[in-house]
């Protein structure tokens, strides 16, 4: 059996106690399921830049580089020096951002199950600004190859998930015309060589309205870093809200995976942090690795950490979804769900 290298960056606020639910539920998914995890311990962000001067130090890069994976908890205001610097560092270059309606959520939109792939190394995020007097300029890098390996890469993944397999590349060509007039032009190229797929573009205006009129016609949208960003938290907000939205930065041989949501500093300490986008992201995880390793274990694991994470929604949820529970009562909701039944 293949020993999974895991290296967990806290972060900071609400980090270090949904990421102290993750390593119970991971521990709890080892026993089950006879994984052989190996959980290493990084340091970086807002603290870490406080007590060592580096937001990210060379000794967790160095960590996070001999690991298998990266599972992050939100870092604070120095994200920018944390995950962006990771995803250039290692080219994570697709970060996958699922929204799924759960019926167990309350204030959730019935039907939504849908993936955003967003590119996720350069465009305005790669950070080129400049000020001068009087104002301040932004430089937008698009090139033709990140533009052409984000849009086969949607269209994998519109084929693997297998339900209205369309791809929708979504962009502001009829103004941007020589940055989003590159990522149309090659996501046009890209389709023509997946003919299975049925294909569309659509503004990124539009995309925003259609998002909340009707997310029922999106399977995969396909997009450049802003807009991604952007698109990916209104979609969050249709299914539950950022406590359920997990995420994926994935590369051709190392992925990070990390909920949506920020630290939240106004809750931290106080047990009431939502967990579960943090668990999801350990679902997308296991199924990563499954993928990776062909390890039907870690795909076992990953179904049934789902499963449980709907029958906690039924009846133990934080106040961010209309509940009482404190962090830790969600979290041992889900564990005991996943000890139900003894799994060989």
């Amino acid at each position: 059996m293949t020993r999974f290298k895991i290296a967990l960056l806290t972060g900071d606020g609400i980090g270090p106690e949904i990421s102290n639910s993750s390593v119970a539920i991971l521990k709890t998914l080892s026993e089950q399921f006879h994984l052989r995890l190996d959980i290493r311990n990084v340091e970086a962000g807002d603290r870490t830049l406080k007590r060592l001067g580096k937001a990210l130090p060379q000794e967790s890069i160095d960590v996070i580089e001999t690991s298998d994976v990266c599972l992050k908890g939100p870092v604070g205001e120095t994200a920018a020096d944390v995950i962006v610097k990771l995803r250039q560092l290692l080219d994570l270059y697709a970060n996958l951002r699922p929204a799924k309606a759960y019926p167990q959520v309350s204030n959730y939109r019935q039907g939504i199950d849908l993936l955003i792939v967003r590119e996720n190394t350069e465009d305005l995020y790669r950070g080129h600004e400049f000020e001068f007097d009087g104002g301040a300029v932004a430089l937008r890098l698009i090139t033709k190859n990140a533009c052409s390996r984000i849009a086969e890469y949607a269209f994998r993944m519109a084929r693997e998930r297998g339900l209205q397999k369309r791809v929708i590349a979504v962009h502001k060509a009829n103004v941007l015309r020589k940055t989003d007039g590159l990522f149309s032009r090659v996501c046009r190229e890209v389709a023509s060589r997946n003919v299975d797929i049925d294909f569309n573009e659509m503004y990124v205006d539009a995309a925003a309205m259609n998002l909340i009129r009707n997310p029922n016609q999106f399977d995969v949208l396909v997009t450049t870093n802003l807009y991604g960003d952007i698109l990916s938290d209104e979609a969050a907000q249709l299914v539950g809200g950022l406590g359920v939205a997990p995420s994926a930065n994935v590369g051709d041989n190392f992925a990070l995976f990390e909920p949506v949501h920020g630290s939240a500093p106004d809750i931290a300490g106080k047990g009431i942090a939502n967990p579960l986008a943090m668990l999801l992201c350990v679902k997308m995880m296991m199924d990563w690795w499954a993928l990776k390793s062909a390890d039907e274990s870690a795909r076992r694991a990953a179904e049934a950490l789902e499963d449980a994470v709907l029958c906690t929604l039924a009846r133990t949820r934080t106040p961010d979804l209309g509940g009482n529970s404190s962090t830790r009562e969600v979290t041992n909701s889900v564990i005991r769900q996943l000890k139900k039944e003894p799994r060989s």
